[in-house]
């Protein structure tokens, strides 16, 4: 294919030797021209293992060429790279200046092309920013029309430094953001080849995904050097509990508990989570990272509680009291938390859990109950049915099949619904559906 890239920082010099050694003809955009200088004699402009060979292999075999001209890069080719730098502004946002002139240029060159052109985002940018910024600034410039005279799409990178070209041939996977299948053909012709999954989804998601990955990065770096400083100060092995740590591939390393929910509860988590907390302040042992867990937690809670203050309804349907489905342990449950707050605020307030019936309790978890809801009897229902039907707003704590049924066969028009499990069949409940975070 004939592909050009504008910007040949660190993302774009190895995406255009590599696409150039693939045996794409690539022309290379840049206004920096010492960078123009090095790659026209086929010396690479980042330190890298593997480039200076990859750069000079492209440029002798004529694939890779450069240049300083907008017009004539984007003239050459039918499909374009955007690779410019997004730094940060000194209040942390994004400075997308130079990403916001090169679409002007890009579309004013492309008012003259009668071809139709790709254009694919590669800089990291926020959601919003390829339909909100790219796409309207290449129309306006261009007076064509997006999704029929150019395509815009979004391909997060995840390129290392010190090993960007291993990274590039060895993906975790290939994904893009794409508005129509015309631009997914074009991008899987170019990367289909490549040893992983080709995952094409919406714009959106595909330019959060790379700030997510980002910062999941930066989490698991953090936590594990906070461990290590509180091992360090017990005189621990940090690294033979970071390398245990790492063979449960069950819950640790794994998909679990990375889904969007509502917060955790329970007798370990919190209880456990403090202690660390603690056992820090006790060493003087700063953990922002593990002290920021509870906090974090707490948002969860108290937005769900704001989203039924403010609909201004009093009477209140709880469907679910313990702090996970199908176990009946109300200890430290966020599902109890609710409940506090709702009567506290004297709304007219119904519990059922299936799982939880109050006789039977005992222990600490009856303790619990009796000093968060002393009157906890008095709320329950013995069905899903009895709370979906006398309440105006109803609240769906736990995944339990059968209390789920009953909100898709009893939900009315005029209630709200506050979903806190994320229900499977959502098409089917009545009312005004409202997600826990999403």
């Amino acid at each position: 294919m004939r592909i050009s890239v504008f910007g040949l920082g660190y993302v774009g010099a190895v995406s255009a030797g590599c696409l150039a050694r693939d045996g794409h003809e690539v022309v290379g955009c840049d206004v920096d021209p010492t960078k123009l200088t090095l790659l026209r004699e086929g010396r690479t402009p980042i330190i890298e293992e593997g480039m200076a060979e990859l750069i000079g292999q492209a440029v002798a075999s004529g694939r890779l060429r450069v240049t300083d001209d907008t017009t004539e890069a984007l003239r050459a080719t039918d499909l374009s790279f955007l690779c410019v730098g997004t730094p940060s502004q000194p209040n942390g946002g994004q400075d997308l200046a130079a990403l916001r002139r090169l679409c002007e240029q890009l579309g004013a060159v492309l008012r003259e092309k009668a071809e139709r052109h790709a254009f694919v985002v590669r800089s990291t940018v926020l959601p919003g920013t390829v339909l909100g910024v790219v796409r309207p600034l290449i129309a306006e410039h261009s007076g064509k029309r997006a999704g029929v005279d150019f395509g815009v799409c979004f391909q997060p990178e995840f390129l290392r430094e010190g090993s960007s070209i291993r990274d590039y041939d060895q993906p975790p996977f290939t994904v893009v953001g794409v508005e129509d299948e015309w631009c997914a053909t074009m991008l899987r012709e170019v990367f289909g080849h490549l040893p992983a999954e080709f995952v094409a989804t919406d714009i959106g998601t595909a330019e959060m995904l790379k700030f997510c990955c980002n910062a999941f990065h930066a989490l698991k770096i953090t936590f594990a050097n906070e461990v290590g400083r509180l091992c360090q100060a017990m005189d621990v092995d940090s690294h033979a509990v970071m390398d245990l740590l790492c063979r449960d591939r069950r819950l640790n390393i794994s998909p679990a508990y990375l889904k969007p929910g509502f917060a955790f509860g329970g007798s370990c988590l919190p209880k456990d989570v403090r202690a660390l907390v603690h056992a820090g302040k006790r060493l003087d042992v700063d953990t922002p990272v593990l002290a920021a867990l509870l906090p974090s937690n707490q948002l969860h809670v108290d937005h769900a509680i704001d989203v039924v203050l403010r609909a201004g309804r009093r009477s209140v349907g709880l469907l679910g009291l313990s702090f996970k489905t199908g176990t009946d342990d109300l200890r430290e449950s966020p599902l109890v938390a609710l409940a506090e707050r709702f009567i506290g605020k004297g709304l007219d307030l119904r519990i059922h859990d299936p799982s939880v019936q109050v006789a039977r309790l005992f222990g600490a978890n009856r303790r619990y109950i009796e000093e968060a809801i002393p009157h906890i009897s008095s709320l329950m229902r013995l069905t899903a049915d009895e709370v979906v039907r006398e309440s105006e707003v109803v609240i769906v704590g736990i995944g339990d099949a059968s209390v789920l049924e009953s909100v898709y066969r009893h939900s009315r028009d005029d209630q709200i619904i506050l979903d806190l499990v994320r229900m499977p069949d959502r098409a089917r409940v009545r009312g005004r559906y409202v997600g826990g975070c999403w």
